[in-house]
């Protein structure tokens, strides 16, 4: 049986007349999306506009919340309550429903972004404030979760359709968790080596941590940052890669 993956990246994460990445370019590479909803990054305008780029592409979209954090980009810890998270998070996904359901694509699908996303991998609670929410808006979205985490199993314990995200351009602790962006090879910048690595973890069914160890997990999705330099040539080389290696780019709906 042939191997497929979806290939998704975070977008619409400018606000007001600052923009963050080249959506439109990522979007002819993706076959899914997330789109800020307006606490971390994003607003309506930029929300209604990404929508409508990827239906024009035809790439699956969904909601992208994060902590209300748009000086720190969503990417630092704020000790909100459970039950804050959880109206945080409906709040974020509502927004999305909204200004998808007006441009004319409806979200289907919710994935954690930053800091919140990181804890809803290591923190149960997290966890499962942001799963109650999703059950509570809307129990048919399906749930993006950081692979090997806490909200992944939780999910599919209370029924929600759930698929497995890896990073095409993060280190990998020999814990399965993400090395800390302050650390050094955190990031990886190097298409052709960020584009062989994850063609065999696909293939492998595994995670490579940065010490070389295979860490076996299911692999739904793979996601390319937006937000860096050089986003736009390490998703195409990992798309080209995958190809490459006979390996099929869908969305996780499919």
């Amino acid at each position: 049986m042939s191997l497929s993956v979806d290939l998704n990246s975070d977008m619409g994460e400018g606000f007001g007349a600052y923009r963050m990445g080249d959506d439109a370019a990522m979007l002819s590479i993706v076959s899914s999306t997330s789109i800020a909803c307006g606490l971390h990054a994003g607003d309506p305008e930029i929300m209604a506009q990404t929508f409508s780029l990827a239906k024009e592409k035809g790439v699956a979209v969904g909601a992208h919340p994060g902590f209300p954090d748009l000086w720190g980009f969503g990417r630092r810890n704020i000790p909100f309550s459970a039950g804050e998270i959880e109206r945080l998070v409906a709040y974020q996904i509502g927004a999305a429903q909204a200004l998808a359901t007006y441009a004319g694509h409806p979200i289907t699908h919710v994935k954690a972004h930053g800091a919140l996303g990181n804890l809803t991998q290591q923190d149960e609670s997290v966890a499962q404030a942001v799963n109650n929410a999703i059950k509570a808006v809307d129990p048919k979205l399906v749930c993006l979760t950081i692979a090997l985490g806490h909200q992944e199993r939780l999910a599919r314990e209370m029924g929600l359709s759930c698929r497995s995200e890896i990073f095409a351009d993060r280190a990998y602790t020999d814990e399965g968790f993400l090395v800390h962006r302050s650390k050094p090879g955190a990031v990886i910048h190097d298409a052709a080596a960020a584009a062989e690595r994850v063609a065999r973890m696909v293939k492998n069914g595994a995670i490579e941590t940065i010490t070389g160890r295979s860490i076996v997990t299911p692999i739904d999705s793979i996601c390319v940052h937006s937000d860096t330099p050089s986003a736009v040539g390490i998703a195409a080389k990992v798309r080209a890669g995958l190809e490459g290696a006979g390996i099929t780019i869908r969305n996780f709906l499919h």
